[in-house]
């Protein structure tokens, strides 16, 4: 990334701090980590080679309950970087009421370029590094870029096997087969789906009558595609790490799905001509869901977004350059905090489940997601109006705002 999501991460926590007035030292408690662990995974390869990966987990504040965050295999993952997201991640959590702090995780590594057995061995070394700061009181990992439920099964059952028991709860995101939750695959898409479809009637906008640009269509944008998609939504650009799409009249979703699913990609997709990632975030849309990667929309380009609606699929793929630009141009932006917070709001439904030994139906998980992501929008819309600030501004200083209390009230450990 050319723009440190740290130091965005930070800015973003000084624009709470000029709404509610806390001091700089309330500001240095929450603007640095709980406790930081950074790991080296030693790698023996298939052809006997050997190499050294470089791991980390990162539980920002643990005030308001268990840390909660997300593990990422990626080339480009630093210390930085999940630092940011272990932020947001608290964010996020106390935006939606949950009982949790931010945490997050991630490994250097291309999981593209390592067989499953590879994978398999650099999840569990990470996961055995790591064991003395998780546990399902502690620390949760689930899955994110680069990981799935087969990463969580891992690490679910290196875990139990150090502790001598079978412990359900340390992961959520785990396979339905291990105590995983109904919906839970898709549940930042549905929730990406709920918010966008609110901040669409904000903006006085028929779902019917809506164009939209997905850009990433990996976990979280192609769920969110598929959606929208049955919605009525007519999606018309699409992209993926490999390439993008364009059709003006409409991309044909399920198709594209089932394309994805033979070719790996949605390059050579019959039903749209080829885009570059550009084309993706200019698209002459109403709704854009950037939903791949941080800092995606920059003060470079951000006065060449088009669409009046952008619902953030992704974690920090808008820059605060970026965000002061769209705010002045009327743009309606939806954070990333409350826009993709279905995850982690299903992920406590099944860490309780898992704690209870007691599951719920697919149907009972959306209904109480809907409910959790309605009424969230309902208070930050609400906030930001009285308040006459940003959805941003507004979901951000509420958010900090519960877990500064929280630490006051709970005082500090001398």
């Amino acid at each position: 990334m050319t723009n440190n999501a740290f130091e965005d991460a930070k800015k973003q926590l000084r624009q709470a701090q000029a709404v509610l007035g806390f001091s700089d030292a309330e500001y240095d408690q929450l603007a640095n980590s709980r406790r930081e662990v950074a790991v080296s995974i030693p790698m023996r390869r298939h052809d006997g080679s050997r190499e050294i990966l470089h791991g980390y987990r990162v539980q920002h504040n643990m005030t308001r309950g268990p840390a909660k965050g997300g593990v990422r295999f990626a080339p480009n993952v630093d210390l930085d970087e999940v630092r940011a997201l272990a932020m947001l991640m608290t964010w996020k959590c106390s935006l939606l009421n949950l009982p949790y702090g931010g945490a997050k995780g991630g490994v250097n590594v291309d999981p593209r370029n390592y067989s499953d057995h590879e994978l398999e061995r650099i999840t569990r070394r990470y996961t055995a590094e790591i064991i003395p700061i998780i546990g399902p009181d502690i620390d949760i990992p689930a899955p994110d870029i680069g990981t799935n439920e087969q990463n969580m099964a891992w690490m679910m059952d290196t875990f139990s096997v150090a502790k001598g028991h079978t412990v359900l709860g340390v992961v959520t995101g785990k396979p339905i087969s291990l105590g995983g939750s109904q919906g839970r695959a898709a549940s930042t898409s549905r929730g990406v789906e709920v918010i966008a479809l609110r901040a669409l009637e904000k903006a006085g906008l028929d779902p019917k009558n809506t164009t939209a640009s997905v850009q990433g269509f990996g976990k979280v944008g192609r769920g969110a595609a598929r959606f929208l998609f049955d919605d009525g939504v007519t999606i018309t650009a699409v992209s993926d790490m490999y390439g993008g799409l364009v059709n003006p009249a409409g991309i044909d979703i399920p198709a594209l799905e089932k394309f994805v699913d033979e070719t790996g990609k949605v390059v050579g997709f019959p039903g749209a001509n080829p885009a570059t990632g550009d084309d993706i975030l200019e698209a002459d849309v109403d709704l854009l869901v950037p939903a791949a990667v941080e800092g995606v929309i920059t003060e470079e380009n951000a006065a060449r977004i088009k669409a009046r609606v952008i619902v953030e699929g992704a974690n920090g793929p808008t820059t605060p350059e970026a965000d002061a630009i769209l705010n002045a141009a009327g743009k309606m932006v939806v954070p990333d905090i409350l826009a993709n917070a279905g995850g982690v709001v299903v992920s406590y439904f099944e860490w309780v489940q898992s704690n209870q030994s007691n599951w719920w139906s697919l149907e009972e998980v959306e209904d109480r997601l809907r409910v959790r992501m309605n009424s969230a929008w309902d208070d930050v819309d609400a906030y930001a109006e009285e308040k006459g600030l940003s959805l941003r501004t507004a979901a951000t200083v509420m958010a900090v705002e519960r877990v500064l209390a929280a630490h006051n009230m709970r005082g500090l450990f001398p």
